[in-house]
């Protein structure tokens, strides 16, 4: 199917920008407002609600999120290979950079993942996750942003950068991760090039999945 026909039928694209802007504004918030756990999860709640709406305002949603089925085993295997190489090279950062550099990574061990039982995150709780995260910031907001920015190359530049932006600082992500969600602007960036490399989100949900796969297992060993 030709992209660009599919641009030019795509409505209400603009939808993405609720919860970008929802995330950004949460951080004008005054700081009580913030510890607001409702609030703390108002953007995903809205970006799930968008493209809920969205989807329904266009019947050739799969396509548009780039959820074909042609070549699902090629981007799975180069998502899976992205995510083997993301989680080597984070595991090391967290592991051995930030501690050398006097970072604090023990509270890893209070995260909501942690504390939740090993059977319900590994290994279907991670790839839930994972999924629905892909499908919300690189199939949605990064999806839709390409629509409005154009397929230049400072308008791909700019969908990638600022849904990995939006990733990073989701209200819920700096909760839980701390100073370390700023390597989920890293993770961001990788997966919205895979994205527009392989046209497909199955190989970011790969992706993303096994490298948390990957994070859970060694923090689980490593903290036990």
């Amino acid at each position: 199917m030709n992209r660009v026909s599919d641009q030019t039928r795509e409505r209400a694209a603009w939808l993405t920008l609720l919860p970008i802007a929802a995330t950004f504004t949460y951080y004008t918030l005054p700081v009580s407002f913030q510890q607001n756990l409702w609030l703390t999860f108002s953007p995903q709640l809205l970006a799930y609600a968008a493209l809920t709406l969205w989807a329904l305002a266009n019947p050739e949603w799969k396509s548009f999120l780039r959820l074909n089925r042609v070549g699902v085993g090629t981007s799975l295997k180069w998502g899976a290979l992205v995510g083997l190489a993301l989680g080597a090279v984070n595991l090391s950062f967290i592991l051995l950079i930030i501690p050398a550099l006097g970072g604090d990574i023990q509270f890893l061990q209070e995260t909501p993942h942690a504390k939740a039982p090993a059977w319900a995150m590994f290994p279907v709780g991670i790839a839930v996750i994972g999924i629905l995260v892909e499908l919300n910031f690189r199939g949605f907001q990064m999806g839709r942003l390409l629509t409005l920015l154009g397929q230049s190359p400072a308008g791909k530049l700019g969908a990638i950068l600022i849904a990995a932006l939006a990733f990073s600082f989701d209200p819920f992500m700096v909760r839980v991760f701390h100073h370390l969600h700023w390597i989920a602007v890293w993770d961001g960036l990788v997966w919205g090039f895979l994205l527009l490399q392989t046209r497909s989100l199955y190989a970011t949900m790969a992706a993303h999945t096994v490298e948390a796969w990957i994070l859970y297992a060694w923090l689980k060993l490593w903290f036990a």
